[in-house]
């Protein structure tokens, strides 16, 4: 038994995506063989997409499994790639996004996809973080970090050139650290002069850094605009595999704003329910 998928990314940051239909007997045991960038086909995840054609605009409930084989509430690019799928399959510039982090809505405009992000929380309950107040440029595992939930909690910190950091090796004491109950992203951001940051993201889940983090980049946004580091709106982000925009409304509601890319058609081989 086959299962086929397309594969697309988001500024480097990507992604299997299989029709939810698709009988998968162990998501998860998929993810970590097809997302292993020497064993399978390489990815940041899988996902897994429900299409709506009734509504107005077209709906999309996305679930995204990492490749440790587990499911993750949200994913800034990973929910672009659904939109742009979802979008050549309605012939429609405007998809609403189903996520376990909310429901957000997507458009696509001269070849970009913008998606809302939600308003992004510093309250320690919901980061979560072990903390009575929230975590502003705080020691933690030895890195000086800034904690805010932006659909996945990120731990931000601003260092003088990204490049210098070793990001392998100072990120997974935070990432595992005691502070967070459910882990953290670990995210390092230097300012560019002009209002805008370079970017690197240790993602949970892929275990590793990734070429791009879409809800990375606006955690990037969200902190350095809270401690005064920029106004600019957008906020141009750089991560490895390209460029992104951060903007704001007058609410405080983020939208990420980047390129999607259809990358190649294929099919991978589930392991039936015998074999598990």
């Amino acid at each position: 038994m086959t299962v086929p998928f397309q594969k697309y990314h988001g500024t480097g940051n990507d992604f299997l995506i299989i029709h939810a239909d698709e009988f998968v007997p162990d998501r998860g045991a998929l993810a970590v063989r097809e997302c292993d960038r020497d064993a399978g086909v390489g990815a940041d995840g899988i996902l897994y997409l429900a299409l709506e054609e009734k509504f107005s605009p077209p709906r999309v409930v996305m679930t995204l499994v990492q490749p440790d084989g587990s499911t993750a509430p949200m994913c800034g690019n990973g929910a672009r790639c659904a939109a742009e799928w979802a979008m050549d399959r309605t012939d429609t510039d405007s998809v609403m996004i189903d996520t376990q982090s909310g429901t957000l809505r997507a458009d696509r405009t001269d070849g970009v996809i913008t998606i809302e992000m939600g308003t992004p929380t510093f309250d320690p309950g919901d980061v979560p973080v072990r903390a009575d107040e929230p975590v502003f440029e705080e020691e933690i595992d030895g890195l000086e970090v800034t904690m805010v939930n932006t659909g996945v909690p990120h731990a931000v910190a601003f260092v003088d050139d990204v490049g210098d950091v070793d990001l392998e090796t100072v990120a997974p004491p935070v990432r595992h650290g005691d502070a967070f109950p459910k882990g953290t992203n670990v995210t390092v951001a230097s300012p560019d002069g002009d209002g805008g940051f370079d970017q690197r993201t240790y993602e949970r889940g892929v275990e590793a850094e990734t070429d791009s983090c879409g809800t990375g980049a606006v955690a990037i946004a969200v902190v350095a605009r809270r401690l005064g580091l920029t106004d600019a709106d957008p906020v141009e982000v750089r991560p490895p595999g390209g460029d992104l925009q951060v903007s704001f409304n007058d609410r405080g509601n983020a939208t990420l704003t980047g390129p999607v890319e259809h990358e190649f058609d294929g099919e991978v081989t589930p392991e039936s329910p015998a074999e598990l």
